[in-house]
């Protein structure tokens, strides 16, 4: 019974999902695990944007950049590169500042101003032609 036991928690440990099941999730991948790369690109294959952001997470993680650049056999600067950039893109995404109530008032206020002063120009003009307007033959007539 205890044999039994042993091989059942080997033999199921990970379900193909990435969540074992002990309950670990895919975030508890140990440094040298790897996560969704494995190895150096065949010919004919490029980096796209999701495996350098997977390469940038691992050394976040704190995976040594000469093992990883090892493994995946791309140059350690390249990768010091992907990590520096997503790291600056990650700063300026917490930099930004969305949705912000009065910055969004304080904008439509400015247009309004703008329309009404717009507006205000427009009558001035026609008031001084209404003011400098020759002698008009219909009024006369009173």
């Amino acid at each position: 019974m205890g044999k039994n036991k042993g091989t059942e928690r080997s033999e199921g440990r990970g379900n193909g999902s990435g969540v074992t099941e002990e309950g670990r999730s895919p975030t508890g991948v140990t440094p040298g695990g790897g996560g969704g790369i494995s190895g150096p690109l065949e010919n004919g294959q490029r980096w796209t944007i999701a495996r350098k952001r997977e390469v940038a997470i691992r050394v976040m993680r704190g995976e040594s950049i000469e093992m990883l650049s090892r493994e995946l056999g791309v140059e350690s600067y390249r990768i010091q590169e992907w990590f520096e950039r997503a790291m600056a893109g990650l700063d300026a995404g917490l930099r930004e500042r969305g949705g912000d109530p009065l910055e969004d008032q304080l904008k439509r206020a400015q247009a309004l101003v703008g329309e009404l002063t717009m507006m205000n120009e427009l009558y001035q003009e026609r008031l001084r032609r209404i003011e400098h307007r020759p002698f008009d033959p219909k009024r006369s007539r009173k």
